[in-house]
């Protein structure tokens, strides 16, 4: 039954309001199986990020910016000069609050040793102070400091631990072999267990407490209203007082976020009442009430709360030499990124389209990701003119949710701001001789015996986490598991792939191509995937398209290694995809119409580039070519043998300069670097199978040529980008509304992660228990969710491996171009005007820049939001 639509009162207008405030603060965490990256301060875009800073530091006790430590290292390294500091006072003063800004003395003390920090002072308390401040209390902070529940636990810990263990029953996917009943809600299901504990300390007596708790409303929406009149929590910091309460259970909060994003991107929202956020909220805000008696100091705990607006400010004021340290250590990787630009042979004298004349063999297609870079540069090094890489987003535009042979859920491959719009599966459509019965298709025959697989490894997996068995597993099997533990414990055991061919032989799955919608719809994708990428002539007889996954064994976290765009998983479902979808000649024929003309000698290849091991897999080498004689379907194969030998060298360079930073040997023979490279991609013990996007930093949107040649270490994103073939701006709109917003996420999760490990991050992954089927983890046997990074995904043991850096994002595009986008789009507005990342853009040749005249050659220009007006790159144009 519908019910019937009420005018909101201006009470309950207040109280949603407050309610959204506080849910839509907190960002989506996504389960295990699809992990992808997450900016954790996304619902907090459309404030200044100084603002949003104090903020969270008042509510959630955390920070934004590097620890002054970081600012000194940089600083005595070179990373940080005065330019730098100078270049970042004069983005603040532009502001126009010039009077409130710290001068260069302040900015030049602060990077003193802290040592040199004064007589008397306590150099360590400072940093913490400056770095870590002091949230405003909750209930549950007022009795920890009266005194612990007892068994050695605080009141916090303990609430936090009661409410994530009914979190983790309720929200289990099918982990736990006993489901709770979850009909009634979070809210009505956590206080029927609440009453049946009879193991927590009660200040009042348990019976005061079911009393209580028993008179609350059984909607969430009504029980918090009363909850906070219940506190009398002055009105005017009701949304904060919720906001913290919210965040200090923020793994569960952030699950809970992530049901509310899915339900909104197929349309489908929920109302407050229904939102598991708003029952999570109710949960932990009836803790307080609970723990509210008159032995706290609660007046004084409201007046605390009551100047929540002067603590903000004065944390904002205290927080600006950090701000411009921070801005001044990104300009400083700026500085030297746009230096090694103007140095590089392509800046100086390659232009964007010069590339195009001379057609190479082979063009290959890489996923953005900052891995992709080093091997990138590696293999245009050995390739020479020969080959051209791209860079473009790795699910290669394709809107697919991909169900895999003999499978019965869909899993998405593509962004998670995305919804799929198509659905694809395997299906064989031709036989191999001799491999089936003639009245069976192969996909029938591997369909089957894949379900019988997974069937067998279910109730292997079932047999395993009995309760019976959970003792006595190895036992059981006695001396026939031995040869698996002493597997697992060499490493030797293969580590799993990609997952494409469990239960079937690979050379039956290289040969199964993906089922697709009607041709007229196929074409119109195909043409959109192309322009968007900049390749719509010039095609070359070899064009690569290479996904990228990674390879590692026991690892909780393994979907945060491979391909953030295709949804957490590899890219090989979408490059084989597309590029069997681009050999079609029905798809080829109907390109025609949109202008694009693929010649009959050009052919698509699919690759998986194996980020842990710098190895590339080629798929459906030559089986479906378009190709009409013999003869050149003979070229290009010799073409894909040279392009093989081409691979293994860049293979062998890019496992060369990643050695180091894995602690291996980079000066000894290839075939034993490698062999090191495969033995941690199957170690079950290692905690760090490779680094992932660490240290990120920056993304181009540019032609390869303006890059070409330059070691980028690995830090920067590439996406190809022409805007002289982008006449009304589109493809600079997917740009910038897409792939900039993915590399945002991954940023920002890199950055929180480093900076508060404890709330962002996941903390030790070596202690990590899977929650929930693959809900996430926990650090131990409890606590909250944890969301983020583990810590050996960004410390080696010895120093971080993450530099904590907002993106800059670089498009070489005219001024107007840029500015349109940022005006019609409103993520992209609050992203750069709120100053959560750096715009840059560049521009060939002489060019009269509104600040300083004429610049010769490459100019470069900061978007300077508060100005709202660009300034140069140039150290000559500095102020002194």
């Amino acid at each position: 039954m519908t019910p019937t639509p009420q005018t909101a009162t201006p009470a309950s207008a207040a109280l949603a309001a407050q309610i959204e405030a506080a849910t839509g603060s907190v960002a989506p965490t996504w389960p295990l199986e699809s992990f992808i990256a997450v900016n954790p301060y996304w619902g907090w875009r459309e404030q200044p990020i100084a603002d949003a800073a104090a903020s969270l530091g008042v509510l959630a006790g955390t920070c934004l910016t590097a620890p002054r430590d970081v600012f000194r290292q940089a600083h005595g390294a070179g990373q940080l000069c005065t330019e730098d500091l100078r270049a970042a006072l004069t983005a603040a003063r532009a502001s126009g609050g010039a009077d409130e800004v710290p001068g260069l003395p302040q900015l030049l003390d602060a990077l003193a040793p802290a040592g040199d920090l004064g007589a008397g002072s306590d150099a360590k308390s400072d940093e913490r102070r400056a770095t870590m401040p002091q949230r405003l209390p909750l209930i549950t902070d007022l009795c920890d400091a009266a005194g612990s529940p007892g068994l050695g636990q605080s009141w916090t810990a303990q609430v936090t631990h009661q409410i994530s263990q009914h979190a983790a029953a309720f929200f289990d996917r099918g982990q736990a072999l006993w489901q709770m009943p979850t009909d009634a809600g979070l809210w009505n299901t956590w206080r029927h267990q609440l009453l049946a504990d009879r193991g927590l300390q009660w200040p009042g007596g348990r019976a005061a407490m079911a009393a209580r708790v028993q008179a609350l409303p059984p909607t969430p929406v009504a029980a918090i209203e009363a909850l906070l009149d219940n506190l009398q929590v002055p009105d005017a910091v009701r949304a904060e007082y919720l906001q913290a309460v919210l965040l200090a259970m923020s793994g569960w909060a952030s699950w809970c976020a992530q049901l509310r994003w899915q339900s909104v991107l197929v349309g489908q929202p929920a109302a407050a009442d229904d939102e598991p956020q708003t029952h999570l909220l109710a949960v932990r805000l009836c803790w307080e009430a609970l723990l509210a008696d008159s032995r706290l100091p609660l007046a004084e705990w409201r007046g605390q709360w009551a100047a929540l607006a002067s603590r903000r400010e004065a944390l904002r004021q205290h927080q600006a030499v950090d701000w411009l340290l921070q801005s001044a250590l990104e300009f400083g990787h700026q500085r030297q990124v746009v230096d090694g630009l103007r140095g590089s042979a392509a800046a100086a004298g390659a232009r964007p389209g010069a590339a195009a004349d001379l057609l190479p063999a082979v063009q290959a297609m890489f996923c953005i990701d900052v891995r992709s870079e080093v091997f990138r540069r590696a293999l245009e090094a050995v390739a020479g003119t020969a080959l051209h890489t791209r860079g473009f987003a790795g699910f290669f535009g394709l809107p697919i949710a991909y169900t895999p042979l003999g499978g019965a859920c869909a899993r998405p491959q593509l962004p998670g701001l995305l919804h799929p719009t198509l659905q694809v599966s395997d299906a064989a459509k031709a036989e191999v001789e001799g491999a089936t019965p003639a009245s069976r298709s192969l996909g029938q025959v591997l369909a089957a015996r894949r379900r019988r697989s997974f069937a067998l490894a279910t109730l292997w997996h079932d047999f395993r986490r009995a309760p019976a068995s959970i003792f006595s597993f190895v036992e059981s099997l006695g001396l026939a598991y031995g040869p698996r533990l002493l597997l697992d414990s060499l490493a030797l055991a293969r580590a799993s792939g990609s997952g494409s061919a469990d239960g079937t032989e690979p050379a039956f799955v290289s040969r199964l191509p993906a089922s697709q919608p009607d041709t007229a719809a196929l074409v119109t994708m195909a043409a959109g995937i192309l322009k968007a990428v900049g390749l719509v002539d010039g095609f070359a007889p070899l064009v690569l398209l290479v996904g990228h996954g990674s390879q590692s064994a026991n690892n909780a976290h393994a979907a945060g290694l491979d391909c953030g765009a295709c949804g957490g998983q590899t890219g090989e479902v979408n490059a084989r995809l597309l590029a069997g979808l681009l050999n079609r000649a029905t798809v080829r024929q109907g390109l025609s119409a949109h202008g694009i003309q693929v010649p009959v000698s050009t052919r698509f290849m699919a690759a998986l580039h194996n980020t842990t091991t710098d190895e590339v897999r080629l798929f459906d080498c030559l089986d479906t070519a378009p190709a009409p004689a013999p003869g050149l379907q003979a070229v290009q194969r010799n073409e894909m043998i040279r392009l093989q030998r081409w691979l293994e060298q860049a293979g062998t360079a890019a496992r060369s300069e990643r050695a180091a930073g894995l602690g291996l040997n980079s000066d000894g023979r290839a075939t034993e670097l490698l062999a090191s490279l495969r033995q941690r991609a199957s170690d079950w013990s290692q905690v760090r199978p490779e680094w992932g996007l660490a240290d990120n930093a920056m993304l181009i949107v540019a032609p390869r040529a303006r890059s070409r040649g330059f070691d980028l270490q690995g830090r920067s994103f590439l996406h190809d980008y022409d805007w002289r073939r982008d006449l009304d701006s589109s493809v600079l709109t997917l740009i910038m509304t897409a792939p900039m917003v993915v590399a945002n996420w991954i940023n920002l999760q890199y950055h929180a992660s480093t900076l508060d490990n404890r709330r962002y991050g996941s903390g030790d992954k070596v202690l990590h228990n899977v929650v929930g089927h693959g809900v996430g983890v926990f650090e131990g046997n409890g606590g909250d969710l944890r969301i983020g990074l583990p810590l050996q995904s960004l410390h080696d043991g010895y120093r971080w491996r993450h530099t904590p850096l907002r993106l800059t994002v670089l498009i070489e595009a005219p001024r107007e171009k840029v500015e349109a986008v940022m005006a019609q789009q409103p993520v992209v507005q609050q992203l750069v005007g709120n100053g959560w990342l750096h715009l840059l853009r560049i521009e060939d040749g002489t060019t009269k820049s509104q600040d300083a005249g004429s610049s010769p050659g490459l100019l470069v220009e900061r978007w300077l939001p508060a100005g709202k007006r660009w300034s140069p790159v140039d150290s000559a144009t500095l102020p002194t």
